[in-house]
C-alpha cells in the first residue's frame, strides 16, 4: 500500500464524518481528518446529539452542557479545517435506530451530497480490552448505514424529502471508524499533533489535559520510538463504485 497516499483519489472528495457526540470526531479520527483537509479535501461533521450527557459523576443542566459542548466542537472542528459543524439535537444516550433518525441523516447525505461517508463500526461492541463501547456509538454507525443503504439513493424512500429539493445521492465510499475489523491505514504522524490540539478544546470532557496528552502521544506504533514516534489510524472502508 502506498503510504503517503492510501487512499488513491484523483481528485479533491467531499467528506461527511456523521458520529454521535461531541469530541467523536477527534478521538476517532482527527488526525486523519486534519490530515484530509491538509490534502485539499473538504470535511463536514454531523454529529447526532450535543452531548448532553457528558459528565463525569456530578448533575448539570443539559441545556447549559449542550451549549458548552457545541462550541467546544466547534472550536476542535476549526483547528483541524473542517468547513461545518451540523448537530441534529437528539437526545444524548437515547439514540435509536429508528425510522426517524435513519431519515434525518438520510436528508443530510442528500443535501451535502459526500463523495464519502465516515461514521463509527455499529458491529464492535468491545473496542478495548477494558471497556464497553458506548451504544451511542454503535447505533450512530447502524443508522449511518442504512441510511447510506438503500435510503439516501433511492427516490422511494422519504419521498417528502425531494419535495424539499433533496434528490437521491449514493456515496462511493464508507469508512468505518472505531473498528474491530480494519483493512485500511492511514499514516497520521504529521497530523498527530493537531489531533491533540483538537482534543485540548473539549475540556467538559477531559478533566486531565496533561494525562490525555500522555496518554495520546504513547498510541505510537510499536516499531516506532518516542523519539521519532509514528501513529495511525485504522478503518474498515467499503467502497461501493
Amino acid at each position: 500500500m502506498d503510504q503517503k497516499n492510501p487512499e488513491k483519489w484523483s481528485s479533491p472528495q467531499k467528506i461527511l464524518v456523521i458520529l454521535a457526540h461531541p469530541d467523536d470526531p477527534e478521538f476517532f479520527c482527527g488526525a486523519t481528518v486534519a490530515r484530509w483537509t491538509r490534502m485539499g479535501h473538504t470535511v463536514e461533521y454531523c454529529l447526532l446529539t450535543r452531548g448532553d450527557k457528558g459528565v463525569r459523576g456530578e448533575i448539570v443542566e443539559r441545556e447549559t452542557l449542550s451549549r458548552l459542548r457545541e462550541e467546544e466542537q466547534n472550536r476542535a472542528a476549526e483547528i483541524l479545517g473542517v468547513s461545518q459543524v451540523r448537530f441534529l439535537d437528539f437526545e444524548d444516550g437515547y439514540l435509536q435506530p429508528d425510522l426517524i433518525a435513519r431519515g434525518k441523516v438520510v436528508a443530510v447525505i442528500r443535501e451535502v451530497k459526500p463523495d464519502v461517508v465516515v461514521t463509527s463500526d455499529p458491529t464492535n461492541f468491545f473496542h478495548r480490552e477494558d471497556r464497553i463501547n458506548h451504544p451511542d456509538h454503535r447505533i450512530a454507525g447502524q443508522i449511518v448505514c442504512e441510511a447510506v443503504y438503500p435510503a439516501s439513493g433511492n427516490p422511494l424512500y422519504y419521498p417528502e424529502l425531494l419535495e424539499k429539493g433533496l434528490s437521491p445521492h449514493e456515496i462511493k465510499e464508507l469508512w468505518l471508524t472505531l473498528t474491530a475489523q480494519p483493512n485500511m491505514m492511514i499514516d497520521v504522524t504529521e497530523t498527530w499533533e493537531l489531533k491533540i490540539a483538537a482534543l485540548r478544546q473539549h475540556r467538559s470532557q477531559i478533566g486531565d489535559m496533561e494525562e490525555m496528552e500522555r496518554m495520546q502521544r504513547q498510541r505510537r506504533t510499536a516499531d516506532s520510538s518516542e523519539d521519532k514516534p509514528r501513529y495511525v489510524d485504522f478503518f474498515r472502508r467499503i467502497k461501493f463504485r
